[in-house]
């Protein structure tokens, strides 16, 4: 016999999650701290006295007291288990009642595929058989969407595999990017909330290049300390003082070569050297002005990192787009994944792509030789006869939110 209890302790639930195949950072009971502005219900699903199942729940108000119950991937369940995922699905119902709400919305870590980048795409023909196993419990499956925008949480993600990770395995540009930034002086650190304020400040910095908006200081800050000991930032930065000490330094050998030049030296020779003095006397221009500004060690690129459970997800990334030039990005999350694995994780989610694997996230990410993951999507559960009208507000009001 199953049966279900509600405010499960967060030691129960987290055990459960990491020691199943569906290990996300999302189904950790600390979530739903970050997410406080919901409410909150953990859910344990027995057979007999054996935990069998378990849904982090979170709870939306909606107008006129009712809500929308969203468990972000998961539950976390067998779901090849028949008769578990339909007792599951009707004890959803009955909790759904309790806080009033008119539908129940589910993204479980399924996949629909996976791939290596310029391999065969392997799709997982079990997931087929599960999403008509829960549409025959009287759920809407939104299914393979094509746009990032109309799902809460990416349907495709770059993930990269430790298995798969080794700087000698990646491309030849991205092992040359990173070799440059290493080569101009660029330093990487790894830090928590010693390294906030540089890093909350490449964030503004991204907010404003992509006009969008992201989150600020307190919210990173929160990430960090609620996830205290299993989170931390990778940040890449450059001394300009003595990064002008070595460009002050190739120009000085530069210019005793040209000395040495003449008639006979070949054209292509001096112009090469003419060419490498501009170059260097442009940055050396370029260092100067900032410098004259008061900077000296300036912040260029940084990630914000969360563990659970043997898992790794870059949650946030910002760069200083004027720095561009010294590539520390590529370096920085490089360094961002190393790092995970060096601490123990199996995988290192860098985050949502574009569902049409073409576009600037999916070709920055692509340069790690991350496994590409396509989630099987959202499920809507009905819970009131006001549904249809309640989703089509929702989807609406969807569309609006991703036109801003």
């Amino acid at each position: 016999m199953y049966h279900y209890q509600l405010g499960i302790s967060a030691t129960e639930h987290d055990n459960f999650v990491i020691q199943s195949d569906q290990t996300n950072l999302l189904q950790s009971s600390s979530w739903a701290k970050i997410k406080d502005n919901w409410g909150n219900e953990r859910v344990g699903f027995y057979q007999e006295d054996q935990l069998v199942a378990v849904a982090n729940i979170l709870i939306q108000p909606l107008p006129l007291g009712f809500s929308m119950l969203y468990i972000p991937r998961g539950p976390i369940m067998d779901y090849q288990n028949k008769e578990l995922v339909s007792y599951v699905i009707q004890s959803l119902k009955k909790i759904a009642k309790q806080y009033k709400a008119l539908f129940v919305k589910f993204d479980p870590s399924l996949f629909l595929s996976k791939h290596l980048i310029g391999q065969e795409n392997m799709v997982t023909t079990d997931v087929q058989a599960i999403i008509e196993t829960l549409t025959k419990e009287g759920i809407e499956w939104t299914g393979p969407t094509s746009d990032m925008g109309e799902n809460i949480q990416p349907r495709f993600q770059a993930n990269i595999h430790k298995d798969f990770f080794n700087e000698q395995d990646l491309s030849k540009s991205t092992r040359q990017a990173i070799r440059t930034a290493r080569n101009k002086g660029i330093q990487v650190q790894f830090g928590e909330t010693e390294l906030l304020e540089d890093f909350s400040s490449l964030m503004k910095k991204t907010e404003a290049r992509k006009s969008i908006h992201l989150r600020g200081r307190d919210y990173y800050e929160k990430l960090l300390t609620t996830y205290q000991g299993q989170s931390y930032i990778t940040l890449s930065s450059l001394d300009l003082v003595e990064r002008k000490a070595m460009l002050t330094n190739d120009l000085k050998k530069n210019k005793a070569e040209a000395e040495k030049f003449t008639e006979k030296t070949k054209p292509g020779k001096v112009e090469n050297n003419q060419k490498e003095k501009e170059r260097l006397e442009e940055e050396l221009q370029f260092l100067e002005q900032h410098l004259q500004a008061g900077r000296q060690v300036v912040p260029l690129s940084g990630t914000l990192t969360l563990e659970f459970g043997g898992t790794s997800e870059n949650v946030y990334a910002g760069m200083d787009e004027e720095f561009r030039r010294y590539q520390p990005a590529i370096l920085t999350w490089y360094e961002t994944a190393q790092h995970a694995f060096d601490r123990g994780a199996s995988w290192q989610n860098m985050g949502g792509i574009e569902n049409s694997l073409d576009g600037g996230l999916y070709h920055f990410k692509s340069k790690f030789n991350p496994v590409i993951e396509e989630f099987v999507g959202e499920f809507n559960l009905p819970t009131s006869t006001l549904y249809p009208l309640v989703n089509k507000a929702y989807k609406i009001r969807k569309k609006l939110r991703n036109k801003q």
